[in-house]
């Protein structure tokens, strides 16, 4: 099923329920925990530092075993990929909450992580399959809006559960099996030939790879989840706790605020692409990570960090949809989940370096040093936009669908 190019609109389908359902699934892992840190970090004695390696152990398994899935989801199909790894999320994650121990919660979360690895580039895949054209920005942006729906709930409802006790939000990756079975039941998607052999598969794949535009969407990936997990979503969460006595629950509230203004930013990406080149968005987008970052430390009252977090959302919702859309067209459909799925292992290094790098940043500048230096890493995320995907034209103005 693939949806004509020239169109923005789309079809309401239980394919696009089904993605947007694994969607919500990917973000899980680390936003519904993050407001539950300072509570973790409490119960087993921990370090603002050490309880990172929450976030370390999940995301590092993807690193190695991304871009594999990548090809055997290009090789066999999607599904054989995506749903195994949902059941693995579901079943390991939901151990973690009957872990006695902090070193067998990070086991799990590896596991946990091994099951996540190709969530987050196995959605984006099938949706470059469905849609084309101005159809397929729109299907990225709707599906980065429910990311950040996700991203906006999860933290409340991860932040309410952690009220009660500390491992009530690991219960939540179970939702995942039942997810499972129905993609395996009900999902109806193009899947790729795969005729070629692998020597040539892998050959074909690399010289699409080593364009200049792939290679910069690659770059800024890894830049976005180091601001995003070493800044964020780690430490903005250990500075309302420690410095502010924030609860879990107000934690939960004033990061919904980021995620609503993505999703609300994420929505509109279809028609912002028929006005703005996707370049310019990208880099209007990490405008906005600066400032918001650049603020933070100034802030004085807990009430107005949603002023930062406001404008962080809006430059989010712009920058992931706009990165996704512009890499989807680079790939075609016998090559696309490689392509995505090397995206996503670049996100994953993002991922696993955020919280080590502004861990040894705070350990040397304290919480202002970490925002400080996180606002100039996206200053360089623009610069790199800038240089690398300057060919990015408005889909209205002749670009490519």
């Amino acid at each position: 099923m693939r949806h004509k190019l020239g169109t923005a609109k789309l079809p309401v389908d239980w394919n696009l329920a089904m993605i947007f359902g694994v969607t919500l699934t990917a973000v899980m892992g680390v936003t519904s925990l993050a407001p539950a840190f300072p509570k973790i970090t409490q119960v087993f004695g921990l370090t603002e530092w050490q309880v990172g390696w929450l976030i370390t152990a999940f995301t590092l398994p993807g690193v190695v075993l991304t871009p594999i899935l990548g090809v055997v989801a290009d090789r066999l199909g999607r599904k054989w990929v995506l749903v195994p790894s949902l059941l693995l999320f579901g079943i390991a994650g939901g151990l973690c909450a009957f872990a006695p121990n902090f070193q067998w919660v990070v086991f799990l979360r590896v596991w946990q992580g091994i099951g996540a690895a190709a969530l987050g580039s196995i959605n984006v895949t099938i949706l470059g399959d469905l849609y084309q054209g101005p159809a397929r920005a729109r299907a990225m942006g709707l599906n980065a809006s429910v990311l950040s729906i996700g991203t906006a709930c999860y933290p409340i409802l991860g932040g309410a559960l952690a009220v009660a006790s500390w491992n009530y939000p690991f219960l939540l990756p179970w939702l995942a099996i039942p997810l499972a079975v129905v993609v395996a039941r009900f999902m109806r998607n193009p899947e790729p030939a795969g005729q070629n052999d692998l020597r040539q598969y892998l050959q074909s794949a690399w010289l699409g790879l080593k364009n200049r535009k792939v290679l910069g969407i690659f770059l800024v990936g890894i830049i976005t989840f180091i601001v995003l997990y070493g800044c964020y979503l780690t430490y903005l969460s250990q500075l309302l706790g420690r410095e502010y006595q924030a609860s879990s629950f107000a934690i939960g509230v004033i990061m919904f605020s980021m995620s609503f203004t993505t999703a609300m930013v994420s929505a509109q990406l279809g028609k912002l692409t028929r006005r703005f080149a996707k370049r310019n968005l990208a880099i209007f987008a990490f405008c906005a990570y600066v400032v918001a970052l650049a603020i933070i430390p100034f802030v004085g009252r807990l009430e107005l960090f949603v002023i930062p977090t406001l404008v962080f959302g809006v430059g989010h919702g712009l920058n992931i949809p706009s990165l996704q859309t512009m890499l989807a067209e680079q790939a075609p459909l016998e090559y696309r989940a490689i392509f995505m799925s090397l995206n996503g292992m670049m996100l994953r290094i993002g991922q696993t370096l955020g919280p080590l790098l502004m861990g040894l940043v705070f350990v040397y500048g304290h919480f202002q040093a970490v925002f400080w230096v996180g606002s100039l890493l996206a200053v360089v995320g623009a610069l790199v936009v800038g240089l690398f995907l300057r060919d990015s034209v408005p889909q209205g103005a002749g670009g490519k669908g």
